[in-house]
């Protein structure tokens, strides 16, 4: 985690989610009039004047309410304190000062960190005007009037706020560092996976499907290398997701899986594989990721000494012709296998990113292609001359011949299978290309 920590908190639908993305400079947050979308913490980067930064978004804080997340909310508001260097305490001036607010306030009194009050919804003179009564709550090292909406007085903001970090962390935090995306339907243990690994409740856990609205990314260090280890709300059938939120929610899951180089997707072991999780595993193939298949929740079920292997063929078939993925049957609950998961998709990404040489390839495919050459089409021959992995971002092979055109699937297949014999690739879309020699 950088040093330069940006909290944003404040009772619900203030605007904190608005000026998260504000400050992070992209729509990162999910937005919505709805009181208590943001559950979790979620983290972003900035910069500003030159100084890297790293913002916090938390949920509403909120007292006596009949919302079952309030004590979860409240707990990850707290954790968000204990993590910042300067605190954001954002109120509303349309609405003016609560007793939310002013409970809250005695919150924020029992930390030393540097705290601004940041007056919201300040888009006119007048409105700006009206912060004046937030001086009741004694509190903050000053009063910033903003609209996070437009955009205006947050460079004020942010000119104040740099002064309190230290003279590192002028850069990307994260950049560089391998991404991991856990996906999945509703409820199959994704966030209680993800607090397992970080020893700490990094993300909120319930039994009600939906509970993480947003991706969450969270930094990860296991077996002497540094993950981004990110929680996404779960993906299900498009039919099936009705309110907004829930839209956006799929929508930034989706996107995680889009930006991260391994997918380990998870399975629900008491329901089995479903239209859904195939539906997950093939976007993530057709995204090009690595992939790794978690069987969750294997303790709750009956099991004899061909379980595990039929489960396999299940999997395998339906996901088929996909069958170059690891399949691991893990227990959030009783830890078996949790770290076993992490290990293998650790192993996936070094896959993903290794180069072989071309002698090596040579040595190594040629045989096979002398074994088995390429059928004839029309009369002509085809000859392979060579193969080379090219310097891409996933793992592509070019093949050199006389007559490109007329080789077939099957034939490409043959020749990704041979790859995978000798060289591995688990986990790992492959793309065989042919090119004219």
């Amino acid at each position: 985690m950088s040093t330069n920590i940006i909290a944003i908190v404040g009772r619900p639908n203030v605007g904190k989610s608005t000026l998260f993305n504000r400050l992070v400079g992209r729509r990162q947050a999910i937005m919505d009039n709805e009181s208590g979308v943001t559950r979790d913490r979620s983290y972003g980067h900035g910069d500003w004047t030159g100084k890297y930064y790293t913002v916090i978004d938390t949920g509403g804080y909120v007292h006596g309410s009949d919302d079952i997340f309030e004590g979860e909310i409240n707990k990850q508001v707290e954790l968000a304190i204990k993590e910042a260097d300067v605190i954001l305490f954002m109120v509303d001036v349309e609405a003016g000062l609560t007793g939310l607010d002013e409970e809250f306030a005695n919150v924020l009194r029992r930390t030393d960190k540097p705290i601004y009050v940041v007056a919201n919804k300040a888009d006119t003179n007048a409105r700006a005007h009206q912060m004046g009564e937030f001086y009741a709550l004694g509190l903050g090292i000053d009063i910033f009037p903003v609209s996070s909406q437009s955009g205006s007085g947050t460079g004020e903001l942010l000119d104040e706020v740099v002064k309190h970090f230290k003279t590192e962390g002028t850069e990307d935090p994260d950049a560089g560092i391998p991404r991991l995306a856990v996906l999945g339907r509703p409820n199959v243990g994704k966030s209680s996976f993800v607090n397992m690994l970080l020893g700490v409740e990094r993300n909120i856990v319930t039994d009600i499907a939906g509970t993480t609205r947003d991706a969450i990314d969270s930094r990860y260090n296991a077996f002497g290398k540094e993950f981004i280890i990110v929680d996404t709300a779960g993906l299900r059938r498009k039919s099936k997701v009705s309110e907004d939120i829930e839209f956006y929610s799929v929508m930034r899951s989706v996107r995680a899986l889009e930006d991260a180089d391994v997918c380990i997707v998870m399975l629900d072991a008491t329901r089995g594989i479903e239209s859904q999780d195939v539906n997950i595993i093939s976007l993530a193939e057709k995204n090009r990721k690595g992939i790794v298949i978690l069987v969750n929740k294997w303790d709750l079920v009956e099991k004899d000494t061909n379980s595990t292997k039929e489960f396999e063929e299940k999997i395998l078939e339906a996901i088929a012709p996909i069958k170059y993925v690891p399949i691991i049957f893990t227990s959030v609950v009783t830890k078996q296998r949790v770290h076993k998961a992490v290990e293998t998709a650790m192993e996936v990404y070094e896959q993903k990113t290794r180069k072989i040489p071309t002698s090596k390839l040579n040595d190594k495919i040629l045989p096979d292609i002398e074994r088995y050459p390429p059928p004839s089409v029309k009369g002509k021959f085809i000859k392979i001359k060579y193969v080379t992995q090219l310097p891409t971002h996933n793992p592509t092979f070019a093949f050199f011949c006389n007559l490109p055109q007329y080789l077939k699937e099957p034939y490409t297949r043959y020749l990704e299978n041979s790859i995978r014999k000798h060289f591995g690739f688990e986990g790992v879309p492959i793309k065989v290309l042919f090119k004219k020699k």
